[in-house]
């Protein structure tokens, strides 16, 4: 007897194997662990006395695995991982930078799943409007725009939040954002941008302490954090970068071609784009941890689930389509080959 046919508007077993990147819901961020195909299943072996214990990586639903310290990955895990998408990046452990001590100023290792059919509307776009000074630094007001009503909404609206007892004086948050808003549309260069993110994230940082009665606070340099507070904004600030990297891949625009993180630097564009959620999910999930003093493990867990409860990586590629169309849109197109326009 022949199978009958769905009908319209059925799901079929093989529609469940693919889950778009924005939909996915799990981040790993895996130490002192070993990532390897046992069963046909990818999975992490962790040691504890004589036992190791075998835990699943749901691939189709994962958007990025971030190694730390101690890690190790086989090349058929790694194989499933670049068939299912997935993002894997090699990174420091607790929050200190695994590279933080060579001249090649590396924080994280990417390796992308090598794939010829992403989307190539964005690349487009994007190189169309990215070597234009002017261009480029309008992208960088934009996503600079979208990071502060971000902000505004998260630290305003956010029941997670609230619920932890983080609230922070809106007023002084309105405060800060009013004078910051047109200082960035008004800057003159991308210096004067990064120089005005800078003044108002130890604004942030400053409301964050009095939200949380966390006590004096001075932000350290990465690799170099003592207290709890720093420590866990450099681990989570990982986690942002791990979406970030998702985000610009999934959309086929190389990591490079950054619009504030300058034009050079390794990555620069997955600091951009996590930039977008960073303030308004990680620093005071940062800040609420270190008061109440949660573990490296309690941290992570709900650095994951605020990214994944606000939609994060949803929120980073509309954000990167938006700039990339927008700016795209317009940049003057190259003349034609023969002269024609």
């Amino acid at each position: 007897m022949k199978p009958s046919r769905p009908r319209t508007g059925e799901v079929t077993p093989s529609d469940l194997k693919t889950i778009l990147h924005s939909k996915r819901a799990n981040l790993y961020y895996l130490e002192h662990c070993r990532v390897l195909v046992n069963g046909g299943r990818v999975e992490y072996v962790t040691e504890q006395g004589k036992q190791s214990l075998y835990w699943n990586i749901p691939i189709a639903n994962t958007t990025c695995v971030l190694l730390g310290t101690g890690t190790s990955l086989t090349q058929a895990a790694m194989r499933e991982l670049a068939k299912a998408g997935v993002l894997v990046g090699f990174c420091g452990g607790g929050g200190t930078p695994l590279f933080a001590g060579t001249e090649l100023d590396l924080d994280i290792a990417w390796l992308s799943p090598q794939s010829e059919y992403r989307p190539t509307e964005y690349l487009q776009h994007w190189v169309r409007f990215w070597f234009d000074d002017a261009l480029r630094l309008e992208a960088a007001k934009t996503f600079q725009r979208l990071r502060l009503q971000r902000l505004r909404t998260q630290w305003s609206g956010d029941r997670r939040l609230k619920a932890a007892g983080y609230e922070p004086d809106l007023q002084a948050l309105e405060a800060a954002l009013a004078q910051t808003a047109p200082a960035m549309d008004a800057a003159s260069d991308h210096m004067v941008l990064l120089t005005e993110e800078a003044r108002l994230t130890k604004q942030l940082y400053k409301l964050a302490c009095h939200a949380t009665k966390y006590g004096d606070f001075t932000r350290s340099q990465r690799g170099q954090s003592v207290d709890a507070a720093n420590q866990f904004l450099d681990h989570g600030n990982y986690l942002a970068y791990g979406l970030g990297a998702t985000a610009t891949w999934v959309l086929g625009i190389p990591h490079g071609l950054a619009v504030l993180h300058g034009k050079t630097r390794r990555g620069g564009l997955v600091f951009d784009v996590a930039d977008l959620v960073k303030d308004a999910v990680i620093l005071p999930q940062a800040f609420i941890s270190a008061a109440r003093g949660d573990t490296e493990q309690e941290f992570r867990q709900a650095c994951i689930e605020n990214l994944t409860r606000s939609e994060a990586l949803d929120f980073m590629i509309d954000a990167v389509k938006e700039v990339a169309v927008r700016m795209g849109q317009r940049a003057q197109r190259p003349p034609l080959p023969g002269g024609d326009a």
